[in-house]
């Protein structure tokens, strides 16, 4: 099981924990969002609990709740810039489909 960062991706996790002034990883999640399904959730981590998985790529941490790998396993994420716009973007071979706007996904079955 791996969740990779590209270097831009690992580059502002750790920009942004040095803002914070404190944490220890970018924590992902799944919730139930949108007319697809599911959408990702993002957080800054100041703890790793009993229930996370912990990823390392880059020198940059991710944290995933173990019951919710399977669902992200295998992926890569990145962080990019599109005029004003920033965002983390994901490359998951979990995903079936997204929706028009993007924004929510299906996951193969």
């Amino acid at each position: 099981m791996a969740i990779t960062l590209t270097e831009r991706a690992a580059r502002q996790i750790q920009h942004q924990l040095g803002k914070r002034g404190r944490g220890v990883a970018l924590r992902l999640g799944i919730r139930k969002s949108g007319c697809s399904g599911f959408a990702y959730s993002f957080d800054y981590a100041d703890d790793v609990l009993e229930d996370d998985q912990l990823f390392e790529s880059n020198d940059a941490k991710v944290i995933v709740k173990r019951d919710q790998v399977s669902f992200i396993d295998g992926s890569e994420i990145d962080f990019v810039q599109d005029g004003l716009n920033s965002s983390f973007k994901f490359s998951n071979p979990n995903i079936d489909n997204t929706c028009g706007c993007g924004e929510s996904f299906s996951l193969k079955t």
